[in-house]
């Protein structure tokens, strides 16, 4: 498995390299194939200004490759957002989350030109909704948001434990309908007390790079 995200993180390192600027400021997603591609990264940090990060945890491996990581709010223009996911459909649409960073991932894709979605094989799937789907909740909102789930027919399940960059809770939504990612996506977010679900509809990848 690691060798396939090596793969996939170099192809995106060839993807972008060519076209790397000095005022050029990446956005970089979170995850263990981002991981790899942080570790790409690291050999051509004089080619760019720097990176936003989406993440504590990328910010740390960013630091340690010498690359400056801005605020979303100091910067102008991200040209490239690169990130993997937990389950690609042929349409492009995505889920993502399994590391509780969707929220923050969500919003630095948005700001991107182009966003780059890298993941290994076994994250193509032909319809979403077998990864269970994370949905980012303000603490005192986490019971109301699991009735309003329960109604709608789906099972969340409390991420014990875990908290999210912001100082969150995560529900993991199992056995709910995503044949129409755009409207659930939609319908979720406005359920009062969600911050961001992990469908990634509106914000979708322009590239899905795929290892060989």
């Amino acid at each position: 498995m690691s060798a396939a995200k090596i793969s996939v993180a170099k192809k995106a390192m060839n993807h972008i390299e060519k076209k790397l600027s000095k005022n050029m400021i990446l956005g970089i997603g979170t995850g263990s194939t981002v991981n790899f591609f942080i570790e790409e990264l690291g050999k051509f940090k004089n080619y760019f200004k720097g990176a936003v990060s989406s993440s504590d945890a990328s910010t740390i491996l960013l630091e340690k490759k010498g690359i400056e990581v801005f605020s979303l709010n100091d910067v102008d223009e991200i040209a490239y957002y690169i990130d993997g996911a937990d389950e690609v459909s042929p349409e492009n649409f995505l889920i993502k989350g399994g590391g509780g960073a969707h929220t923050k991932e969500k919003i630095v894709a948005s700001a991107a030109n182009e966003f780059i979605c890298i993941v290994d094989q076994s994250k193509m799937v032909q319809r979403l909704g077998a990864f269970p789907l994370p949905i980012e909740v303000i603490p005192e909102s986490r019971s109301l948001v699991a009735r309003k789930i329960v109604s709608m027919g789906g099972k969340p399940v409390y991420r014990s434990g875990f908290i999210t960059d912001q100082g969150n809770q995560i529900l993991d939504l199992e056995n709910i309908d995503i044949s129409n990612p755009k409207e659930l996506e939609i319908i979720l977010n406005n359920i009062p007390g969600v911050v961001e679900n992990g469908i990634f509809a509106s914000d979708k990848p322009e590239i899905v790079l795929v290892s060989e």
